[in-house]
């Protein structure tokens, strides 16, 4: 027995600033919120490398974080994040008796936990969270990375990484929710058609725009919200102006991660337009909020009630028509996946390692 403290260390591009900022990669910081919870006893300590954009050390819900206030700075500081986060891992290392090495995407996280932990013999797994898995990566080529230390985070993530590197990972977590942060008091479902992510070309929500100009025509007083913040606002602005949807189309910007789950609530649908698509919390999240959920993409093979899959706009329209004149539609709440089985999955993926 050393005496140290058991150490789980999770390297990540961005964290949360403070308990109040829930906008900054909430699945995650769920995440990293519960594992602490539900383990009161292991010490979780987060590397953040570009967000905070500030410097030091700061306590999550009882978890500990480094933030290296990397700003997204390239050549020379990005080379100092690096030589930043190396340094407090032989910190870490030293004061402490680290378990593992948990890194969010394939990028320059997985890079310095991959080189360390091979260094120190210490366990280490990255976790595939999207776009990570399309080719082109840079960081695949830097790491190499082995099968066994690769979690995907859904089917589709997995199969895209085959695709395109020839190397299928080994484990398959999905994104979980944490089912008490909703408000269990039933609220009128007055939003017909929400959309909630970041305002960027992959989400692709001018098809948002022109599914609900199709349908307005039946359903004059339809009324939807758009969730997020991003470069395409101004774009999607002129084309709601355009489209004579500024009565029904109404984009909220970035908001409290627990008000869009009310908003959830409040709605009959929720419209995925993305192209491609990882896992989205909000995919789960609105299953569990009790709206029926109609997506482009299916990011796990395993189908869930209210869950509907449609592959072009017309069917899109269709579906949606179909909902929303059904008065007798269920609004039933859904769970897909547990932040608390997750948390679990992801320990018990350290622990099989250590007994291997």
């Amino acid at each position: 027995m050393t005496g140290k403290a058991r150490t789980l260390v999770i390297l990540t591009p961005g964290f949360p600033a403070n308990e109040a900022d829930t906008t900054c990669v909430p699945a995650r910081a769920i995440l990293v919120k519960t594992l602490k919870k539900n383990n009161p006893s292991l010490n979780i300590i987060v590397i953040a490398f570009q967000y905070p954009f500030f410097s030091g050390n700061y306590s999550y819900y009882g978890a500990g974080v480094i933030s290296l206030n990397g700003r997204n700075r390239g050549k020379f500081y990005r080379l100092l994040v690096w030589w930043k986060a190396w340094s407090s891992l032989l910190k870490i290392k030293k004061e402490n008796e680290v378990i593992g090495i948990l890194s969010f995407w394939l990028s320059e996280c997985a890079l310095i936990a991959g080189y360390f932990s091979r260094l120190y013999h210490i366990k280490q797994f990255t976790w595939l969270l999207g776009q990570d898995a399309k080719k082109g990566n840079i960081y695949y080529k830097l790491t190499k990375p082995h099968a066994s230390t690769l979690i995907a985070l859904s089917d589709f993530i997995a199969d895209q990484f085959f695709n395109n590197y020839s190397v299928r990972p080994a484990h398959v977590v999905p994104v979980g929710i944490d089912t008490s942060m909703f408000d269990f008091v039933e609220k009128e479902r007055d939003i017909d058609v929400m959309g909630a992510g970041s305002l960027i070309p992959l989400k692709r929500y001018h098809l948002f725009i022109e599914i609900i100009k199709e349908i307005k025509p039946s359903l004059p007083d339809i009324r939807c919200v758009i969730c997020g913040k991003g470069p395409e606002k101004e774009r999607l602005l002129r084309l709601i102006e355009k489209a004579g949807l500024q009565n029904n189309i109404s984009l909220r910007d970035e908001v409290p991660h627990r008000e869009v789950l009310q908003l959830m609530q409040q709605s009959k649908i929720f419209l995925h337009t993305s192209e491609y698509e990882g896992y989205g919390t909000v995919l789960s999240e609105a299953l569990y909020a009790g709206a029926q959920v109609v997506s482009f993409c299916k990011p796990m093979k395993e189908t869930f009630e209210h869950e509907y899959l449609v592959s072009s706009k017309e069917k899109a329209v269709c579906k949606l028509m179909d909902i929303l004149n059904d008065k007798n539609r269920e609004h039933r709440r859904v769970l897909a996946y547990s932040i608390n089985d997750v948390a679990e999955k992801i320990l018990q993926l350290f622990h099989e390692q250590a007994e291997a």
